[in-house]
C-alpha cells in the first residue's frame, strides 16, 4: 500500500525537516512514498537557503513523488523581486531572515534557480480524498474555482465552516498553539509552529481512508 505524507510549514527549521525526513522513512518501511509540501520553506527560521535546497533535492531523487506547494511566504518573496513596497513588507515578515540564509542584501540576490522553483511551485494538489493546500479554500467556492489567492492567504471564513467540501482540506498556514495538529470533519491543519518552537509535523494518508492514519513530527 503507498503511503501519501504532508509536510506543515517549515520556515526555514532545516534540523528539523532532516530529522522528520528521516522519521518518514522509517516509518514507510520501504512502502511507496509520496510527499506533500504545504508551503512556507523560507523566512523566519535561520535556514531557509537549506530547507529550499533540501526539498529541490528530494524533487530531483523522487521526480514526481513530490509535490511543493506554494505559500504566502514564498508568494511575497516573489513579488519583493519588482516591489520596494513589497520588498519592505516582506522584510518585517521574515524575509530579512532568509536574506541573512543566502548572505544576500536584497530579494534579487537570490540564486535564479531558487526564484525560479518558487514560481514553479503548484497552489492545490487534489488526490480524489483530500486537497491539499497552504491557507484553505474560500467556502462560497468550489474547489475548481478558488481564487489564488485564498490558497495560500485565507484563514476566515474558512476556518470556522463546517461545510462539506467533498475532500478533507489538508493545509497549513495558521500555527496552532499545541503540539497537536487541528483535524476536523472537513480540514486537518499541520502548522504546529515549528519555528516557534513547536514541532514539525507530517500527516501520513493511505489510499483508503479519507483521514490521517498517523501523525510524525520533529522537534
Amino acid at each position: 500500500m503507498s503511503l501519501t505524507i504532508a509536510v506543515g510549514d517549515i520556515h526555514g527549521s532545516l534540523p528539523k525537516l532532516r530529522l522528520l525526513l528521516a522519521r518518514c522513512e522509517e516509518y514507510a518501511e520501504g512502502r511507496h512514498v509520496s510527499f506533500v509540501f504545504l508551503g512556507d520553506y523560507i523566512d523566519r527560521g535561520p535556514q531557509s537557503a537549506g530547507v529550499v535546497g533540501c526539498v529541490m533535492d528530494l524533487q530531483s531523487k523522487l521526480a514526481d513523488r513530490v509535490i511543493a506547494l506554494k505559500g504566502n511566504h514564498e508568494a511575497m518573496a516573489l513579488t519583493a523581486v519588482d516591489d520596494a513596497v513589497a520588498a519592505e513588507h516582506w522584510l518585517a515578515q521574515g524575509g530579512a531572515e532568509t536574506l541573512r540564509s543566502y548572505r544576500a542584501v536584497n530579494v534579487n540576490e537570490l540564486p535564479d534557480a531558487h526564484l525560479d522553483w518558487m514560481r514553479s511551485l503548484r497552489l492545490s494538489h487534489d488526490d480524489g480524498r483530500r486537497f491539499f493546500v497552504h491557507a484553505g479554500v474560500d467556502p462560497r467556492r468550489p474547489l475548481s474555482a478558488q481564487h489564488d489567492r485564498d490558497l495560500y492567504w485565507i484563514r476566515e471564513p474558512f476556518l470556522s465552516d463546517r461545510r462539506d467540501y467533498g475532500r478533507l482540506i489538508v493545509h497549513g498556514h495558521t500555527p496552532l498553539n499545541g503540539r497537536n495538529p487541528d483535524q476536523r470533519t472537513n480540514r486537518l491543519n499541520i502548522d504546529t509552529g515549528a519555528v516557534f518552537g513547536g514541532p514539525l509535523t507530517a500527516a501520513v494518508f493511505n489510499d483508503v481512508e479519507i483521514g490521517p492514519i498517523a501523525f510524525l513530527q520533529a522537534d
